[in-house]
């Protein structure tokens, strides 16, 4: 009892200490349980902060905010409408023809694990590679009925998805606008003692603004490095596949690991057993390496 009273003396008798403490309860309990009530409002804080930054450096250029705001919206937006019309169509097709083969290379696959039995007689057996066979069927038509099941919802998603886009732009350009009334608004129902939390604010805010602005670069970076090494290397769906690359950077060595299965499957029922195939997760690992070992620390 005497440890707990000691250390709760060491670490909570400065009141800026406690006030730091409870924004940090509140706030978490605050996403927690309004979370799923508050994703537009949430996505809009997200991007809002993420475009302060070029608006930031914009008034460091003597340009006035409200000016800068215009700007930099008006140039996200315009961002959006090009993602939307050149990029979603393409990676759109390449998940139907994804679709469209998936038949074909369930075949194959089936073909291939029943020759095991033949070429590894001491390692498969029949009845092994019927439970496999077997197991891999049951996935897949679990998959379908869960994609079946999601489809159903598709027109509340759908209508969902207008509301977004309706809503999220003025969000986002309303929380840029009037960033510093929300502020002030904020800070007046804090405590006036609150230096320690302003400060800690202030450390956060430029290790979140730098972790942002790196992992977008090095999405960006990673993906179109990818796509251009798989569209030369001739391999298909190659845009889908390096979206999912880039992507993957958000979470390392997991999300890499997990991509690299679509990758090889992709590589091998294209090319096979030939060096091709050995080619593109040469390049694939290449990536991956240079990535975690060159593009990070200069990010």
């Amino acid at each position: 009892m005497t440890f707990l009273s000691n250390w709760f003396s060491r670490y909570f008798s400065d009141p800026q200490v406690i006030i730091l403490a409870v924004l940090l309860v509140l706030g978490f309990g605050f996403v927690l349980l309004l979370g799923d009530m508050l994703v537009p409002v949430i996505a809009g804080l997200v991007i809002a902060y993420l475009l302060d930054g070029p608006v930031c450096w914009l008034r460091r250029r003597f340009m006035p905010r409200s000016v800068a705001v215009w700007v930099v919206f008006i140039a996200f937006m315009a961002s959006v409408v090009v993602i939307l019309i050149g990029l979603m169509p393409v990676l759109s097709r390449q998940v139907q023809g994804l679709i469209q083969v998936l038949p074909v290379v369930i075949g194959k696959g089936q073909e291939l694990l029943m020759r095991l039995p033949e070429s590894y007689p001491a390692v498969f057996t029949q009845n092994q590679v019927l439970q496999m066979i077997n197991s891999i069927r049951v996935e897949i038509t679990m998959a379908g009925q869960e994609f079946l099941s999601t489809s159903l919802t598709s027109v509340v998603s759908l209508f969902t998805l207008v509301i977004y886009l309706v809503l999220l732009p003025l969000l986002i350009f309303f929380f840029l606008k009037d960033k510093d009334a929300i502020i002030q608004w904020f800070a007046d129902y804090l405590p006036e003692n609150r230096r320690l939390a302003q400060d800690v604010w202030v450390e956060v805010d430029v290790q979140i603004a730098n972790y942002v602005r790196g992992k977008f670069w090095e999405i960006l970076i990673v993906w179109a490095a990818t796509y251009i090494a798989f569209m030369v290397m001739g391999l298909n769906f190659a845009m889908l596949l390096a979206a999912l690359v880039g992507i993957s950077v958000v979470v390392p060595y997991v999300g890499a690991t997990a991509v690299t299965v679509p990758v090889a499957l992709v590589g091998f029922f294209q090319f096979g057993w030939t060096p091709e195939f050995a080619w593109v997760m040469a390049v694939y690992g290449i990536i991956q390496g240079l990535d975690g070992n060159v593009l990070v620390p200069l990010l």
